[in-house]
């Protein structure tokens, strides 16, 4: 298929990477989002709108420098693609379990702050979320169909479940993030390839 010309990767890439797809459950949240049901009930999100609300996060996050900027993922499926991430754009990232008052509790040795927070999937992710909500601490999530948005800024919606959808959807990130920041001025530059950001 040819490259649309609005579209951050090939189409094929995204559909090959399953991005789109989402569950058989579905919120109202996430409604706006769906663009179809397919015949065996899985719901299916707008590829169009993936690809934009990628565009409007890479250059939200562009505002601010990497050392504010704090990636929580809890499932092992984004833990590959999040480590790349932060290789990549200097970002940090927390993968498995959140560690308690991280962000809260200023006496541990492992408190930091952040400016900004991206969580793989608000469920999992749910104290991370309460905790920068608690903050006043903007939050930015990818969201399946099943997600409910409660303290979530702004909604990404992809497919948060699957190795492929997450390694596409943290490579397309960083590269268009690095370009929002003038670190590198076009696709060519980005030395990363999809394969750094996804599971066998």
């Amino acid at each position: 298929m040819a490259q649309e010309p609005h579209l951050l990767v090939e189409l094929d890439q995204y559909l090959k990477a399953g991005v789109h797809i989402g569950t058989k459950f579905r919120t109202k949240y996430m409604s706006n989002f769906i663009y179809k049901i397919r015949s065996d009930g899985l719901a299916v999100l707008n590829l169009q709108k993936i690809d934009e609300r990628i565009k409007i996060a890479a250059l939200f996050l562009s505002h601010y420098e990497p050392s504010d900027i704090l990636v929580i993922g809890r499932r092992e499926n984004g833990w590959k693609a999040i480590k790349a991430f932060s290789k990549a754009t200097g970002i940090r990232g927390v993968t498995g379990r959140y560690p308690p008052g991280l962000l809260t509790n200023s006496a541990l040795k492992y408190f930091t702050e952040c400016k900004i927070m991206l969580v793989t999937d608000p469920w999992p992710d749910k104290n991370a979320v309460k905790d920068a909500a608690q903050l006043g601490v903007p939050i930015l999530a990818i969201c399946d169909t099943n997600n409910e948005s409660n303290y979530v800024d702004f909604v990404i919606p992809c497919n948060n479940k699957g190795k492929k959808s997450l390694g596409l959807f943290f490579y397309i990130l960083a590269r268009e993030y690095l370009k929002s920041r003038k670190t590198i001025t076009n696709d060519t530059e980005f030395t990363c390839t999809i394969d750094d950001f996804t599971e066998e």
